[in-house]
């Protein structure tokens, strides 16, 4: 009773329904809605895992070591051997969502954090970059004759032995660790001419990585997937044997198209995976008659389709990620009798000196689900200064493509209209743009060419002239003709149209010119698409006879023709013959390597090259 001599009654809060948990634990299991996750793969994972000595894989559980409740599979198989690791089962976490990447990437992975977007910012350890040098592809009797091996081709062979020891090696790590992760994706959105791959890592930030940049299954498609077509042992985080044979570090990247497999060892940079899997597509898609192309690609609201090419810093990104056109994929395609597709389900863009007014499409597709490489972050707001370069200029970021919001789902297309070879020509000498034929297309697409400025790269303090085959010699399987001569029939068959466009200086050389504007850029690929270049008058320039037009839309006359722009004429006609004669001496070891191919082709491409004498 109260003072007052009423009754008193104890406030509470009654205005919903207690929970019907009695624990904690209990309450907790209530927060997670069950859901019906794939119950195929653990047999054919434990296959995947399988020694080469041996025939059975390990016990394979699916699900986390530390939730007993999430398991959704078993499979374990009886031994006829004596080893440890028959005592220990592999736990595998099976195509999780990017949500559960998540949590284990923050929670496992020192170093990693949410950034203010949402994104997740991640370091790719020693490594901030692909090492080339370290890459090897076995020579087997299936692929030996098709590859090409020799001078100025990227092809370092291994035999079938190192690569085994070095599979071992990755696959007993990865069979030693609480937990692997596996994803289970598809390369190509042409349907027809689909791969299924499989990704098996130590880190969520790879899975999470893989799960951006390969084409995500529906759950149907993943109950049906069955066995992949190439399989990746990414056991990154351990180093190779640098005293094995054909080893020059503890790094090693190995490649072995017979039994359509690869082995990370010693770098944990995810763009080894991608670039692995597009060198295995460089490969099977020609085999197949099909044309893989290391492209940009857009369509236009009509159907019209282009191809991009250009190495770092001519603009292909830019130009390609246009936000009047549909976006069909930023860096890899196939071209087959279907048409044109991506090969990837993502984009990797370049985030050093990002900015909404550059490039707004890329920065705001930097949310939730994007991976963040190497990126510099206030440690308070944690958001990220993308020209900070204190980890590497090299930062990185993964996102599905649709997170770009003209992105063309499914990204496929039908047969190109235009190709685009984007060069920066820093000597000032190659008209702005410029229209090819089809011998010039082969042989400035063999070249590959742009060039470095000073601040490009260190120590280089005048324009240096930088080939790379096909737009992506790194990458290529076959000789660069094979490519050339498939691009070729292509355009021939569809009536595409190639242009040589540069934009680099005008003017004059790096110092004494100035870079062509980007709008007068713009306006040139404005004119491409919108087909009134074909109603051009074209006239032949000295040297690399390419066909210059009269007139285009938007851009100064006088700029057209670069002789125009030099003060310095002689310094014109003396740098222009310097270029030529760059170009011959880069394509020599393409001509060296030619005996066998069709002389008729050869022919036609040497001929379109500069002519200096």
């Amino acid at each position: 009773m109260s003072l007052s001599g009423h009754e008193t009654h104890v406030c509470c809060d009654d205005s919903s329904a207690p929970v019907s948990a009695t624990s904690l634990d209990e309450l907790h299991s209530l927060q997670k809605k069950p859901t019906s996750l794939p119950s195929h793969g653990a047999e054919s994972i434990s296959a995947s895992l399988a020694s080469h000595a041996r025939e059975q894989g390990p016990n394979v559980i699916k699900g986390d070591p530390k939730a007993i409740s999430g398991h959704t599979a078993v499979h374990f198989v009886t031994r006829d051997y004596a080893s440890d690791f028959n005592l220990k089962a592999t736990h595998v976490l099976h195509n999780l969502s990017q949500a559960e990447l998540y949590e284990h990437a923050i929670k496992d992975e020192k170093g990693t954090y949410i950034t203010s977007t949402g994104a997740l910012a991640t370091l790719s350890g020693a490594k901030t970059g692909r090492s080339p040098k370290d890459k090897r592809i076995v020579k087997e009797e299936t692929s030996q004759d098709d590859l090409w091996w020799g001078k100025g081709s990227p092809n370092i062979e291994m035999d079938e032995e190192t690569f085994f020891i070095n599979r071992e090696r990755a696959v007993d790590y990865l069979k030693s660790l609480d937990k692997v992760f596996v994803n289970d994706q598809f390369l190509n959105w042409d349907k027809d001419n689909r791969v299924k791959v499989r990704i098996i890592t130590s880190r969520a930030y790879h899975a999470l990585f893989m799960h951006n940049m390969c084409i995500r299954p529906t759950h149907e498609e993943l109950e049906t997937f069955g066995e992949p077509d190439f399989t990746i042992y990414n056991g990154g985080k351990f180093p190779c044997n640098r005293f094995t044979h054909y080893m020059t570090s503890s790094t090693s990247i190995d490649i072995n198209l017979k039994r359509r497999e690869m082995v990370i060892l010693g770098t944990q940079y995810a763009g080894e995976m991608k670039k692995g899997l597009f060198g295995f597509m460089h490969y099977l898609m020609p085999k197949r008659g099909i044309l893989s192309l290391h492209s940009g690609c857009n369509m236009g609201k009509g159907g019209d389709v282009s191809l991009f090419f250009g190495l770092s810093g001519t603009g292909k990104t830019t130009l390609s990620t246009d936000p009047g056109r549909y976006l069909i994929g930023d860096d890899e395609q196939c071209w087959s009798d279907n048409g044109i597709s991506n090969i990837e389900g993502g984009c990797y863009a370049k985030c050093i000196d990002l900015s909404p007014e550059k490039e707004p499409e890329i920065f705001h597709a930097i949310k939730f689900g994007t991976v963040l490489e190497n990126v510099v972050f206030d440690s308070h707001t944690r958001v990220v200064d993308y020209s900070d370069k204190s980890v590497t200029e090299n930062t990185r970021a993964s996102y599905p493509i649709e997170y770009i919001p003209n992105a063309k789902i499914p990204c496929v297309g039908p047969h190109p209209k235009n190709v685009i070879l984007l060069a920066c020509d820093a000597f000032g000498v190659l008209p702005p743009v410029s229209k090819l034929t089809l011998p010039q297309t082969m042989y400035h697409f063999i070249s590959g060419y742009t060039a470095l400025v000073a601040g490009t790269e260190e120590g280089v303090k005048e324009p240096q002239a930088t080939f790379s085959a096909c737009f992506g010699a790194a990458f290529i399987m076959w000789h660069p003709i094979k490519y050339a001569g498939m691009l070729a029939e292509r355009m021939r068959q569809n009536g595409t149209t190639a242009w040589l466009v540069n934009t680099g200086w005008s003017g004059g050389s790096y110092g004494v010119g100035s870079r062509m504007k980007l709008a007068y850029t713009r306006k040139i690929v404005d004119a491409i698409h919108n087909g009134s270049l074909a109603s051009a008058t074209y006239k032949t320039t000295p040297i690399f006879c390419l066909q210059v037009p009269d007139k285009v839309d938007g851009v100064p006359q006088e700029i057209l023709e670069p002789q125009n722009m030099w003060a310095n004429k002689d310094a014109y006609n003396a740098t222009l013959k310097k270029l030529g004669g760059l170009f011959n001496s880069n394509f020599s070891k393409f001509t060296e390597s030619m005996a066998g191919v069709d002389s008729t082709l050869s022919e036609q491409i040497l001929s379109a090259g500069p002519q200096l004498v």
